[in-house]
């Protein structure tokens, strides 16, 4: 098991855009007993009200989706490289389909209010703060809607960082 260390997210040296758009994050929602994680590439991190905020998007079609929509807390982690086929297959595999946890081979834990897990280099445990769905009548460069075939906007997230834990 791998040593974590609490510490400030002000204390967090590494790229936001370098982290979510490149490392990827895996977004988790629920308990130890019962919740679902999925890879995620859009979302950022900084300052807002006063609090250190994680931002995240998902669609409502996401298995996840309903789990962050019941619970008050959620997780974001990042993994070294060599996980990169297990973020993989937690971003293409919905959690109604197979076992996510068994498959990935990631080893859950519990955080006092989520799910971290054992093989990730820098979580982040996060209370929502915000939510919002994107509306499309909103864009200012409407060329955004051309990520919208479907038209399955997602829904924004705001987290406030409550805990964070860095191996």
């Amino acid at each position: 098991m791998r040593d974590f260390k609490e510490i400030k997210p002000v204390d967090i040296n590494e790229s936001a855009v370098k982290l979510i758009g490149s490392d990827w994050m895996l977004i988790t929602s629920g308990d130890i007993e019962n919740f679902n994680m999925m890879t995620a590439a859009w979302g950022g991190m900084g300052f807002l009200w006063k609090k250190p905020v994680v931002f995240i998007y998902v669609r409502p079609t996401r298995h996840t989706y309903g789990f962050l929509e019941k619970n008050d807390y959620f997780t974001i982690s990042f993994f070294d490289e060599i996980y990169r086929s297990a973020l993989n297959l937690c971003g293409t595999k919905s959690g109604r389909d197979i076992n996510k946890k068994l498959e990935s081979g990631l080893i859950p834990m519990t955080s006092e209010h989520s799910v971290f897990f054992e093989e990730a280099r820098l979580q982040m445990e996060c209370r929502k703060i915000y939510a919002d769905m994107v509306k499309p009548e909103l864009f200012l460069d409407k060329s955004i809607d051309r990520n919208y075939p479907l038209k399955d906007y997602h829904k924004m997230y705001i987290g406030e960082i409550v805990h964070c834990i860095k191996s």
